[in-house]
């Protein structure tokens, strides 16, 4: 007699429950969280020397960051009875010594971290930094691929409607509703259908996707797995930025124990669904993250977007219906499906459902990769998560979602995120990027490196972002120059309104924003640096 896919999960989870049992029930379980962010300041160095020095009634567990990353490298220990701590800046030494209840000089973290933590709500990056991210056994014991099991028990009409209920919509920037993608792509007639996660995360200021892939692997490709049966697809690709590496170790790793515990690959969980995943390399530059372009490297040409229509759901990869979700959106599907469109359709607020990972950087004293429920206002993410900026410093803007959006004054800290527009200048959310500016920083100088960066990474191919955003660039620095002019204010209104008008790509149609937010909010300040022409 067939199992279902849930008593086949039950049969992985008892198998990784004796694993458990045998071999570390009893003892002391000591997290050393090692990331791209942690690794720069000596978390493998941590690792590397306690696999050698723990006691023996203690084992070590490497974990991707939890996101604070203003403590690391950090080592979490859980001991028998119940007990947690947290070392922050951990050494090996100190480790070893806490252990054996020495005095040892180990920073313990709990008042900072419960600082961090406590306004947060985790849904994608749950238990992220205390899972062992190289383990499938480690996430099926905390509920992992539960979410799996019931899609695969429901027709995939029903897990469409489900996501669709919940509200959840894209974390990559556009918000377009997961949903409908996945709908729009079965509904095409076709012999073959795509999956690409797009992991790319090629924009400076944001990190959150590495966070997820680093530390809960297996979330995303649990949510890319029923996807893909949602939609038809047999075959997925999860796109990892060129440079990211220990991202791409990871998933890879997931991918390969995933497909030995048959949870990728035939007869997924013994039903009647297969699917096979492979990890592939972004081309490098930040328009790889833009969903055309990405099917144009994976098909071999010129990272450069493409015209649309026709969409990637009704001609995308190798001109077949493809569904691109980001690597965030993906790792929010397990919960829904686990607990249900109402569960998540609770967080947030109004329409925005579900929560957000803002990756938080600048003056705050507590950097690092932060989930809160979409409706949070920007301050509440600087200053009760982010700690505010250092001692003697002044807040004076904020920069948000990165060079496709733009910097608000401290007078709009309280301005909630939400998905698509913040203001009217255009600031959006997009991918989640806070970037808290103090008095050291000059908002001109901020708003110059932004277009600077959106000039470089142009690909080229549509003229008004090829030549717009340069000249955008050149009358920014006559006005940093004091050679400016009232003209080149007028020129930059111009420019910002046709490069983002007739540009091809988001690149371009975002490359105005920046420009609109400085010459909305700090226009008196660019208008003094302008002589009369």
């Amino acid at each position: 007699m067939a199992t279902s896919p849930t008593e086949t999960l039950g049969k992985l989870k008892q198998a990784a429950r004796e694993r458990w049992n045998s071999n570390q029930a009893g003892k002391t379980r000591v997290v050393v969280q090692v990331g791209h962010c942690s690794q720069a300041v000596g978390a493998r160095e941590v690792s590397d020397s306690l696999a050698s020095s723990l006691p023996d009634n203690a084992y070590l567990t490497i974990a991707g960051c939890d996101g604070a990353c203003f403590a690391a490298p950090q080592v979490l220990i859980s001991t028998g009875d119940g007990g947690r701590t947290r070392i922050a800046h951990a050494r090996p030494e100190a480790t070893v010594a806490h252990l054996s209840g020495a005095p040892n000089g180990a920073e313990v973290a709990d008042g900072q971290a419960q600082a961090f933590f406590e306004r947060q709500r985790r849904v994608s990056l749950n238990r992220c930094g205390e899972l062992d991210s190289t383990d499938a056994g480690d996430y099926i014991l905390a509920g992992g691929y539960a979410g799996l099991a019931r899609a695969l028990s429901m027709p995939p009409e029903e897990v469409i409607e489900e996501v669709k209920a919940s509200g959840l919509r894209g974390r990559g920037g556009a918000y377009f509703p997961a949903a409908l993608k996945w709908e729009g792509a079965r509904k095409v007639e076709a012999e073959s259908r795509y999956l690409v996660v797009n992991s790319e995360e090629g924009e400076p200021g944001v990190f959150k996707d590495r966070h997820l892939m680093e530390g809960v692997p297996h979330r995303i490709l649990e949510g890319a797995i029923i996807a893909g049966y949602a939609s038809g697809v047999k075959r997925a690709y999860i796109y990892i930025n060129a440079e990211a590496n220990l991202s791409a170790e990871r998933v890879q790793k997931a991918v390969d124990d995933a497909a030995e515990l048959g949870l990728v690959g035939d007869h997924i969980l013994g039903s009647g669904y297969s699917l096979n995943v492979e990890i592939l390399r972004g081309a490098g530059g930040y328009v790889c993250g833009e969903e055309t372009t990405i099917l144009n490297t994976l098909e071999g040409y010129r990272r450069e977007p493409r015209l649309r229509p026709p969409f990637p759901t009704e001609a995308g990869l190798w001109a077949k219906p493809t569904i691109i979700n980001n690597a965030e959106t993906l790792a929010n599907v397990p919960f829904i499906l686990a607990n249900g469109a109402a569960a998540f359709s609770k967080i947030g607020k109004g329409e925005a459902s579900g929560t957000k990972i803002v990756s938080l950087s600048g003056s705050v004293q507590r950097p690092g990769v932060a989930e809160v429920p979409l409706g949070t206002t920007l301050r509440e993410i600087i200053t009760d998560i982010g700690g505010g900026p250092p001692a003697g410093h002044t807040l004076i803007g904020v920069a948000v979602g990165g060079p496709s959006s733009g910097v608000f004054p401290t007078s709009m800290l309280d301005t909630p995120i939400a998905p698509g527009r913040l203001h009217d200048t255009g600031i959006m959310l997009g991918a989640g990027g806070v970037i808290a500016l103090d008095e050291r920083s000059n908002v001109l100088d901020v708003v110059r490196r932004l277009a600077a960066y959106n000039a470089k990474e142009s690909c080229g191919k549509c003229t008004p972002c090829r030549e717009g955003t340069p000249r955008i660039v050149d009358a920014i620095d006559r006005l940093i120059s004091g050679s400016g002019s009232s003209g080149d204010l007028d020129e930059l209104r111009y420019l910002s309104e046709v490069v983002s008008l007739a540009s091809l790509c988001g690149l371009g149609q975002a490359a105005g924003t920046p420009i609109n937010s400085a010459l909305h909010f700090f226009g008196d300040e660019m208008a003094a640096l302008a002589t009369s022409s």
